[in-house]
């Protein structure tokens, strides 16, 4: 089969995968677009999570075939080659309705009842609410979803739960990605989750297309043509040529700009924030099932209509995409002192008020000191002259981890200003103007 995507052109499908791709699970994702209400400030953006999943495995199949190609037609090779395209294919297929926006009404993990080989110590431990991940796995692992994958694992001989295991990023299983003495799971684990990923690699050029921006836009064939596979006692990590590390620094650049001019858009955000309260004040209207054969049902179409229906005012307000005004921003510390002010008015006449906030980290590394992969990045430097090669850190290489390493936050606060009385006008207005 053959799918032509505007991104990336034409795109072949294994005969194998197609059951998979026809899937109930795998098309629900038709249904939910990739960047959620983001299509309320840019029209074009009505791309799907369905044909994203598609483009990422298609970049894990180039990816893939570059690092492995003196040994691409081993059995063994195609076997982890498959399990690597599927991880990437599905890693997305347990996104809720409008993407992330609501994660924040999905049931306790401990409902899903995922199978605990696929569960770390702390959420054995911790009974936390559920992502999107945890219906990813579920799918995958535990579903009527396995039906589909009998063809897959009759011609490569692989099993689910090592997709599933690239997908989380711990293994019990090494034996699996092991080749030739060579453990290969932390590399695909990378290139499905880590700073340079097949995910990133998509969604970037991706939502920039349909949002009609070019934030997004980097050399994709550059960073492919110089992957590496580092090799550290007997265990393959994901790495980059030296000479592609400028690439590397315009890759990062793109998904900053994106977060902040997209993805963090003030009305994108504040629809989200509306979307929010009304599952607050009703929270009985939209219920996520824990359930992951009703969860099937659930999609954009799903929740638009329980929002269409609803008396809830909130509701109203997302559906007419009407947005409080926004009356304050900011950008720094010195900013955000002035908005709690601001808050402080608003609070002490009894004014409703939507305050959001958009923080994001242009790299994993700093999220927390604790959270630092376990697989770092490498640099790869061939040295003149000589087969010998070094290899180091990629913060070593660029400053733009140090850079970011703070979050880069922006706050805002809308109001009804057409509800305010005209002392409460004329008073906010004097408090914000007060600001320099």
């Amino acid at each position: 089969m053959e799918i032509r995507d505007p991104v990336h052109g034409s795109i072949h499908i294994l005969d194998e995968e197609i059951p998979i791709i026809r899937d109930d699970f795998f098309q629900r994702l038709r249904n939910i677009k990739q960047l959620g209400f983001s299509e309320y400030v840019f029209p074009g953006a009505t791309h799907t999570r369905f044909i994203h999943s598609i483009g990422v495995m298609n970049i894990a199949s180039s990816a893939f075939d570059r690092l492995f190609k003196k040994v691409l037609f081993d059995k063994d090779v195609q076997r982890l080659r498959e399990t690597f395209k599927l991880a990437c294919l599905l890693h997305d297929v347990g996104h809720a309705p409008l993407s992330h926006s609501t994660e924040t009404v999905m049931p306790k993990l401990s409902e899903l009842n995922i199978p605990r080989d696929f569960l770390s110590k702390k959420d054995q431990q911790n009974d936390r609410q559920a992502t999107h991940e945890d219906y990813t796995i579920k799918s995958i692992v535990d579903s009527s979803f396995a039906g589909s994958f009998s063809l897959v694992e009759k011609k490569f001989g692989l099993e689910r739960k090592h997709i599933a295991d690239l997908i989380t990023g711990h293994t019990n299983d090494s034996h699996y990605f092991t080749i030739a003495g060579i453990n290969y799971f932390p590399i695909l684990h990378q290139l499905v989750s880590s700073e340079l990923d097949c995910d990133r690699m998509d969604y970037l050029l991706r939502d920039s297309y349909f949002c009609g921006v070019s934030y997004g836009s980097y050399d994709l064939d550059w960073l492919l043509d110089n992957l590496e596979i580092c090799i550290e006692n007997n265990t393959a990590y994901l790495g980059i040529n030296e000479r592609a590390v400028v690439t590397f620094d315009d890759f990062l650049l793109s998904r900053y700009h994106m977060f902040i001019m997209v993805y963090f858009h003030y009305r994108a955000v504040c629809l989200e924030q509306l979307l929010f309260k009304f599952f607050k004040t009703s929270p009985t209207e939209y219920v996520i099932p824990a359930s992951i054969e009703e969860y099937i049902e659930h999609d954009d179409q799903y929740l638009m209509k329980i929002l269409k229906r609803s008396k809830n005012k909130y509701a109203e307000a997302v559906i007419k995409n009407h947005v409080p005004q926004k009356i304050f921003e900011s950008f720094n510390e010195g900013q955000e002192k002035h908005l709690e002010l601001v808050q402080q008015f608003l609070e002490k006449e009894n004014i409703e008020f939507i305050r959001s906030g958009s923080s994001g980290r242009l790299s994993k590394y700093y999220v927390e000191e604790e959270s630092i992969s376990k697989y770092p990045m490498k640099v790869v430097r061939k040295l003149f002259g000589s087969e010998e090669i070094i290899t180091f850190n990629i913060n070593e290489a660029t400053d733009l981890f140090t850079k970011f390493a703070k979050a880069h936050a922006v706050n805002r606060l809308h109001c009804d200003v057409e509800s305010l009385n005209p002392h409460q006008l004329k008073n906010l207005h004097q408090l914000i103007h007060s600001f320099k």
